[in-house]
C-alpha cells in the first residue's frame, strides 16, 4: 500500500512541475494578448490620414506604418499559437498522469483498499480523485483561454475591430486563471499528508 501511495506521489510531483510552467505561459499570454490588443486598438487610427500632419508629405507612409503593425500583430498571433500548443501540452500530460493512476487503481484493488488509509496519509482514492480533479481544472481552463484566443484572432480579421470588444476579451483572459491556487494547493497538501483542508 505504502509502495503505491509513493508511485502515486512521483505523480504529482510531476503534476506539481507541469503546473508551474503553466504559471509561467500564464504570464506570457497575457503580455502576448495584451501587445496584439493594443495593436488592434491602433490599426483605426493608423488608416486615418489626419492622424499623420507633417509626415503625409512622405509618400507611402500610412501605408509602410499600416504594414508594419499588421506584420507585428502577425508576429504576436504567431506567438499566441506557440503559448496556446504548450498549454495544451500540459493538459495533455495531466491527462496521461490520472491515465496511469487509474490504471494503478485497477491493479485487483478491492474499493476498501482504495479507500483505506494509514495514519494521516491519503487514500488511493483520494490520490486517484486528486490527479482527475487537476486535469479537469486545467483541461477546463485550456478551452477557455483557447476561446479567447481564437476571438482576438476573429477581431482582427474584422475591417473595423470595436475597442471595446478587445478590452472585454483580454479582461477576460487577465481575470483568468479559474484555477483556484489554494484548492491546488489544499490537494497537494492532502496527498503529502501535510495538513488538512
Amino acid at each position: 500500500m505504502e509502495a503505491m501511495l509513493k508511485k502515486y506521489q512521483q505523480k504529482f510531483i510531476k503534476a506539481k512541475d507541469e503546473m508551474s510552467k503553466w504559471d509561467e505561459l500564464q504570464y506570457r499570454l497575457i503580455s502576448q494578448f495584451r501587445n496584439a490588443s493594443s495593436i488592434i486598438c491602433r490599426l483605426q487610427v493608423i488608416q486615418n490620414s489626419r492622424n499623420y500632419a507633417r509626415l503625409n508629405s512622405v509618400q507611402g507612409i500610412e501605408v509602410a506604418v499600416f504594414q508594419k503593425q499588421l506584420d507585428s500583430l502577425q508576429t504576436i498571433l504567431h506567438s499566441m499559437k506557440n503559448t496556446m500548443e504548450e498549454f495544451h501540452s500540459i493538459v495533455l500530460s495531466l491527462d496521461k498522469l490520472q491515465n496511469e493512476g487509474k490504471l494503478l487503481e485497477k491493479q485487483q484493488m478491492s474499493r476498501k483498499q482504495l479507500q483505506h488509509k494509514i495514519g494521516v496519509n491519503p487514500s488511493l482514492t483520494n490520490c486517484i480523485d486528486g490527479l482527475v480533479i487537476l486535469h479537469e481544472m486545467h483541461l477546463a481552463e485550456y478551452l477557455l483561454k483557447s476561446s479567447l484566443v481564437s476571438a482576438l484572432s476573429a477581431i482582427t480579421l474584422k475591417m473595423k475591430p470595436n475597442p471595446s470588444d478587445v478590452a472585454a476579451i483580454q479582461q477576460l483572459l487577465v481575470d483568468q486563471p479559474n484555477i483556484i491556487s489554494d484548492e491546488v494547493q489544499c490537494i497537494f497538501d492532502i496527498i503529502f499528508a501535510e495538513e488538512i483542508c
